[in-house]
């Protein structure tokens, strides 16, 4: 029985006709993991009996993905009674154990999903690079397509355990990218929804200035939808809120999309950019244009603001300085250099030694980078959709992200160019495995729409799926 090949909600409906056990399911699951884990190092803790006690007496007709076995984020999912180690050293020896789960764990739960493990991410999502899962204290993890390559991050560890076959979902978040990031590495839909669309509650609210958000990284845009309509939601106490969805995007993507005015981007004005990358997104808007969408070549003007993009690496200090404070209030230990890498530490120390007057500063210019770069999508002129890369290069080889972690913003320029923007602005985008380079590496394609509208991105995005589908592309570790 070719269980790992089942995308969710393929599993979940084998499970409602009685045609295998959700123990069975599961223990397909752990059977991969044990196979596969040692040459990824996607998990860094499985919680397999656990797992295979929830399965025993579970109701596989109660929720969309009951029975569905999936991996949670070591970073922002806190799971009741489960350890989390955000990477890091000292919490690997003293983790915190969360007495609840959050909203977005509960949310998960109640769809029906069951965690088998928490998977790997840089250090604190800042270590040597956040935007890379190489980790000193449990290890780099390594990308199903090619190990030599890193899977990217910081939900890195989540996407590989999809991309090799172990999990068909698993639970990420992106306050920068990591969602959409690794979803470019690893083959992946990778979908970053609007702000306020999914409840960062109870632990937290703000989130990086409103840059933070929950979500998954599934292999089909059907599942993604899923996973969307289950977390979708506010919760009491949220500082921001998104108006509810007019349809389920489940149901939303059995309907053709409207006709579309896309916008894409094929360029970076900030650094270079791969020849392949370049030809995947030139395909993509030839095959929209096709199928009758408006497109033609344009973008915001502000898309490659490059102050905005060094500010980005301001907030991104603060979210690792309010870790450093959380870890000396809960433990009475203040961590020092030893304690961390590299550059987490050069973030710290930012974070140490900023000013009130800057961080006022940046949250003003985020303000009006979000009010200019919005206008793209409105008025007469307005555009639907704007298209970009994912990154402005495959996958790089592992090493090669952390090898300058005094250099905080270097990497945006030459690689992460297309993804922070739009946690600024907080609008909805959603990175598709639409091509892959000459080595035969993934290369994701960036949808962007207006704020709270995810219908017609995930309607485009389905459709998209079924003009250039990539379900047979799996990497050959998948496969073993």
């Amino acid at each position: 029985m070719t269980i790992g090949k089942w995308d969710g909600l393929e599993t979940a409906a084998h499970l409602k006709a009685g045609e295998v056990s959700a123990v069975e399911v599961i223990d397909a699951a752990i059977e991969r993991c044990e196979q596969i884990n040692p040459e990824i190092n996607a998990f860094i803790w499985t919680c397999f009996e656990k797992a295979r006690e929830e399965a025993a007496r579970c109701d596989v007709n109660a929720g969309a993905l009951s029975g569905v076995p999936y991996a949670i984020k070591d970073l922002g999912g806190s799971a009741a009674g489960e350890p989390t180690s955000l990477g890091n050293r000292f919490l690997k020896q003293k983790p915190i154990v969360s007495p609840i789960d959050d909203n977005v764990i509960a949310r998960l739960r109640s769809s029906g999903l069951v965690s088998i493990g928490r998977t790997n991410v840089p250090e604190f999502a800042s270590g040597n690079c956040p935007g890379a899962s190489e980790n000193e204290a449990f290890g780099d993890t390594r990308n199903p397509w090619n190990p030599a390559h890193t899977p990217m991050g910081s939900s890195g560890g989540s996407a590989a355990a999809v991309a090799a076959g172990i999990v068909p979902i698993a639970h990420g978040n992106d306050g920068g990218g990591s969602i959409r990031l690794p979803a470019n590495a690893n083959g992946l839909v990778g979908f970053k929804v609007s702000r306020g669309r999914v409840s960062l509650g109870p632990a937290s609210g703000h989130g990086a200035e409103g840059t933070h958000t929950e979500g998954v990284v599934t292999r089909t845009v059907r599942d993604t939808a899923a996973c969307l309509d289950a977390l979708a939601g506010f919760e009491p106490g949220d500082p921001y809120s998104c108006f509810a969805f007019e349809t389920p995007l489940l149901e939303t993507i059995e309907t053709k999309g409207q006709r579309l005015k896309i916008g894409f981007c094929r360029v970076n004005e900030l650094g270079p950019i791969h020849p392949d990358t370049v030809d995947v997104v030139s395909r993509v808007a030839d095959k929209l244009a096709n199928v009758g969408h408006r497109v033609s070549e344009s973008h915001p003007e502000r898309l490659f603001d490059k102050d905005i993009l060094d500010r980005w690496s301001f907030i991104f200090a603060t979210v690792v300085g309010n870790l450093f404070e959380a870890v000396k209030r809960g433990y009475g230990y203040e961590l020092t250099e030893k304690d961390v890498e590299r550059g987490t530490w050069v973030d710290y120390t930012r974070y140490r030694d900023s000013s009130l007057q800057e961080y006022m500063a940046t949250v003003a210019l985020f303000n009006s980078f979000s009010r200019d770069i919005g206008q793209w999508w409105h008025g007469e002129d307005g555009f639907d959709v704007l298209i970009t890369p994912t990154s402005a290069r495959p996958a790089p080889v592992l090493g090669d992200l952390v090898s300058n972690p005094d250099d905080r913003t270097y990497l945006w320029a030459n690689t992460f160019t297309y993804t922070s923007q739009f946690n600024f602005s907080g609008q909805p985008a959603v990175s598709l495995p639409l091509g892959e380079s000459s080595e035969g590496l993934p290369i994701g394609v960036q949808l962007v729409g207006r704020y709270g509208d995810e219908q017609t991105l995930i309607q485009l995005a389905a459709e998209l799926e079924e003009e250039m589908p990539w379900k047979d592309r799996k990497p050959k570790i998948f496969a073993e």
